[in-house]
């Protein structure tokens, strides 16, 4: 997965300005304070990409690590200098870093890079081995229904900073048989400088899931499943939801 973001993770902020980390954030601090039986101190982030959730989380007063298998994000993250927060190179599939956690967080789909059964299985097995007895697991993720009833459509997204300008074309290829969306990324950067461009070219694999083989996935590991919403609307999941997230617990 490293190669979905190396090339581009010092525009992904840019191309990510308009998302909200702190509606987000403020989502993710309720649903831990809503469900969890113990007292949450202590967080792990699986894909953190350049911090952005972690440095706010830290500010309500977790400790956070986060782990994120590009060393450029890492990188980018790390240059943030952020008191709190520690962060990681590591594979969310397989990482081992010998403590454990309050909760555990994955957000902006990383599930949904999984794309192998046995790549999500060791996801899931990462956060329960990393997680405190009454620990949660907080994920979201490409909800299958709402993919299948409104199609991923071409398109484009254009962003400026004071010396950039970057054009994203997004075109989408569906795979119904897999459960698979092959998003393919061309963008281009214009550097306003010295008028130069570039371009680059990527392909990032979407799993969608469906929440019963969610719960199956889970319970094998030794999950419980609390609850399941559309993302940060808490509205029950449907046919119109593109996005859902989950709460999982490990009860032993």
């Amino acid at each position: 997965m490293t190669e979905n973001f190396n090339l581009y993770a010092q525009y992904y902020d840019l191309l990510y300005q308009d998302k909200n980390y702190s509606e987000e954030v403020a989502y993710i601090d309720k649903l831990l304070t809503e469900f969890s039986s113990i007292k949450i101190e202590s967080i792990l982030d699986l894909g953190c990409g350049t911090g952005k959730h972690d440095f706010l989380l830290s500010k309500k007063g977790y400790t956070l690590t986060g782990v994120d298998l590009s060393s450029e994000m890492i990188d980018i993250a790390n240059s943030m200098k952020m008191q709190k927060v520690t962060f990681v190179k590591g594979d969310v599939r397989k990482v081992k870093l010998k403590r454990t956690f309050d909760a555990v967080i994955s957000l902006f789909h990383v599930a949904s890079y999984q794309t192998e059964n046995i790549d999500f299985e060791n996801y899931l097995q990462t956060a329960f081995n990393h997680l405190n007895v009454g620990g949660l697991f907080i994920f979201d993720f490409w909800y299958g229904p709402g993919v299948i009833s409104d199609k991923p459509t071409i398109r484009q997204k254009e962003l400026e900073s004071e010396t950039l300008k970057i054009t994203r074309i997004s075109k989408p290829n569906l795979f119904p048989n897999n459960n698979m969306v092959d998003v393919n990324f061309e963008v281009q950067i214009e550097n306003k400088i010295d008028s130069s461009t570039s371009n680059i070219s990527e392909k990032h694999s979407m799993r969608y899931l469906f929440l019963p083989e969610i719960v199956n996935f889970a319970q094998r590991i030794g999950f419980s499943l609390l609850d399941s919403y559309e993302w940060m609307t808490n509205k029950e999941l449907d046919f119109e939801s593109w996005n859902g997230v989950v709460v999982l617990k490990k009860t032993k």
